[in-house]
């Protein structure tokens, strides 16, 4: 059995995420111990149990340690298998890190599989379910993996209440990518919401305070930031953000986000993720800094 260290590095929930995906890919016992140590609170969390569970089920497991605030956890994988899967956080817990978790493992199933998702789809420390469309998809779509994302309600924290489905095809074998330049930058395009009682001139805001850093810094880009009032029956409870992601002539993609906070004016958000997007793009690097540990276990199938 492999013994793992969660807590090693930032000792964060990624570390349990990867652990549990890799477990089951290799079908490899594992076991992790000071899970989330050098958090404020450490152990895990409700979204980190549904993940686990997702992983348990795909592969049929025995998963021990399983529990709130646990710091250890014990996981014999056996072979994965594809079908309909199901998780809730009953939070505004991210289901852009739920799949981040379950894909790799979906996609070395024998068939189509099913993933419904309940939780927070734009949320803080983590992907915003617009990044996982239209950044991480076109991306993986590269090195062969085909996904379907169906955003059939967005939620915000605190509440959550969203739900996704994801369709995933089976592969055999990932394709490999050279991404070493990323090219000239062909345009720059966005969308900027709000949702519930909030109105729609603060998605103006974010996305006016947002093109005007980004003219001063790409001058002669096209920019095209799409301003939106979520419609009631699409998202739950109040929310507000920006998505901005930058495409290159070499098929890259940049992004910059955040999200709106009563303390934090709207035209600070979209400066916030302007000035995110231009840092990376400042660097020359072909994916951003958001990107790097959401590939990387797919560059190691």
């Amino acid at each position: 059995m492999l013994v793992i260290d969660g807590g090693i590095l930032e000792g964060g929930g990624q570390v349990v995420r990867m652990a549990m995906s890799l477990s089951a890919l290799l079908r490899k016992d594992i076991e992790i111990s000071d899970i989330r140590s050098r958090r404020s609170k450490p152990g895990l969390k409700a979204q980190h149990l549904v993940g686990l569970h997702l992983i348990r089920d795909m592969t049929c497991g025995q998963l021990t340690g399983d529990h709130f605030s646990s710091t250890d956890i014990t996981f014999r994988p056996n072979e994965l298998i594809s079908g309909n899967f199901f998780g809730d956080t009953k939070t505004a817990g991210s289901v852009t890190l739920l799949l981040q978790t379950s894909l790799p493992c979906l996609l070395y199933g024998s068939c189509l599989s099913y993933l419904r998702l309940k939780g927070g789809t734009n949320a803080e420390m983590a992907p915003q379910i617009d990044y996982t469309i239209n950044v991480l998809k076109p991306i993986l779509e590269r090195f062969g993996v085909s996904f379907d994302c169906e955003v059939i309600r967005r939620g915000y924290y605190p509440k959550g209440g969203g739900e996704v489905v994801f369709k995933v095809d089976p592969i055999r074998e990932i394709r490999s990518v050279q991404m070493t330049e990323f090219g000239e930058l062909t345009k720059i395009s966005g969308y900027s919401f709000v949702a519930g009682v909030l109105p729609i001139k603060m998605s103006h805001s974010m996305a006016d305070s947002a093109i005007n850093l980004l003219r001063e810094a790409f001058p002669g880009v096209p920019i095209d930031i799409k301003r939106v009032h979520e419609n009631r029956d699409k998202a739950f409870g109040n929310g507000s953000g920006i998505v901005l992601i930058a495409e290159s002539s070499n098929g890259c993609r940049v992004c910059g986000s955040a999200l709106g906070k009563q303390s934090v004016s709207t035209e600070s958000v979209g400066e916030s993720a302007a000035k995110d997007l231009i840092e990376d793009m400042s660097c020359g690097a072909v994916v951003d800094r958001y990107l790097q540990d959401q590939v990387i276990i797919h560059c190691n199938h």
